[in-house]
């Protein structure tokens, strides 16, 4: 079995978890992803399955787009809603006004340093493990693009956003910040992917439906998008390595 299957995944299961139940519910297990998501987020997750993993490599610099909301208030060491908070919890009310010309520094080519609980690797080890341990983490600033953020609505401590980003861009680091920048510390409290590349979250299944589909043979081409995606990934493929 050979294709792409867009996944809506769920909280509380990390990428991995999903290729192994997907790897399971095909009884294959030549199963990849085309792109990490933390576990408290939800959203797409294309999974490339059988001789199309070979096709992983030219979706490493995807853009992404993503949902969410920032709550302002306190910091956690995490940067997201998971975390144990490091900051006193402040009673804060943000208005619109307040809040756009510090969200407008993020947008375009930024330096940021990824979080401390994160795979990136410090000296071989992921500086997660590191983190967990309690250990002070320092990771190098890497330069990553904001194409669009776009605030959505505030609600006194919260705030709902759009982005469009380039790969290896932290949007809880961008919570994390953002708060800094206002002086009232801030987190990552919920986050949804809604597009990776040509792919969106309005083609994705459920793992459920997907399970379901198996079941039933003759429903798998539904969540099974062969043909539209080998289409795709051949003028991906075609149009990098022109431009290499």
């Amino acid at each position: 079995m050979n294709g792409v299957l867009i996944i809506d995944k769920p909280a509380g299961l990390t990428s991995h978890d999903v290729v192994n139940r997907v790897r399971r519910i095909l009884g294959q297990r030549s199963v990849g992803h085309l792109g990490t998501l933390d576990p408290m987020a939800t959203g797409l997750l294309p999974l490339v399955v059988g001789n199309f993993t070979r096709l992983a490599q030219f979706y490493v610099s995807s853009d992404k787009t993503y949902e969410g909301t920032v709550r302002f208030g306190f910091c956690t060491d995490t940067y997201d809603a998971e975390g144990e908070a490091t900051t006193d919890i402040k009673q804060v009310q943000l208005s619109r006004d307040e809040l756009e010309p510090a969200v407008a520094r993020f947008r375009g080519l930024i330096e940021q340093e990824p979080p401390p609980f994160s795979a990136k690797k410090v000296k071989g080890i992921p500086a997660y493990k590191l983190a967990r341990k309690q250990k002070e983490v320092h990771l190098q600033p890497v330069q990553v693009e904001i194409k669009d953020l776009e605030v959505l609505g505030v609600d006194v401590d919260r705030m709902r956003f759009r982005a469009r980003v380039s790969s290896g861009a932290y949007m809880r680091s961008i919570a994390h910040d953002l708060g800094k920048a206002l002086g009232c510390g801030a987190h990552l409290e919920s986050l949804r992917r809604t597009t990776v590349a040509e792919f969106s979250i309005e083609e994705a299944s459920t793992l459920e439906e997907l399970k379901v589909g198996r079941q039933r043979t003759s429903q798998l081409n539904h969540y099974l998008n062969c043909l539209f995606i080998l289409g795709n990934c051949f003028r991906r493929c075609l149009a990098l390595r022109l431009t290499r």
